[in-house]
């Protein structure tokens, strides 16, 4: 089932996220950092975008109820190494 997801800038490169997946609904905060765009040459004027896939790459690897309240770009991509970073590359067309 596709998940709607609702990207809200709160400035000074934060953003709140709203997700709705059937009945599931959750939000979070998530921070754009520089980290991201250096690893992957993404331009930094796709924020919105990035974030928006971010968490649509999240919703298809665990529940939209796990999705954490807060999320660190650097640190997703720590955690989830280059398969995240590759699959952002690739669903924003950068290569």
């Amino acid at each position: 089932m596709a998940a709607d997801i609702r990207v809200e800038p709160l400035g000074d490169r934060e953003y709140l996220v709203r997700i709705e997946q059937g009945s599931a609904q959750a939000s979070t905060q998530i921070r754009v950092t520089d980290g991201v765009f250096d690893r992957t040459g993404l331009p930094e004027v796709e924020e919105g975008r990035v974030v928006h896939e971010t968490v649509a790459f999240l919703i298809e690897r665990q529940p939209v109820i796990d999705i954490p309240p807060m999320i660190d770009l650097d640190d997703l991509a720590d955690a989830y190494g280059e398969s995240y970073l590759e699959e952002l590359e690739r669903r924003l067309g950068s290569r």
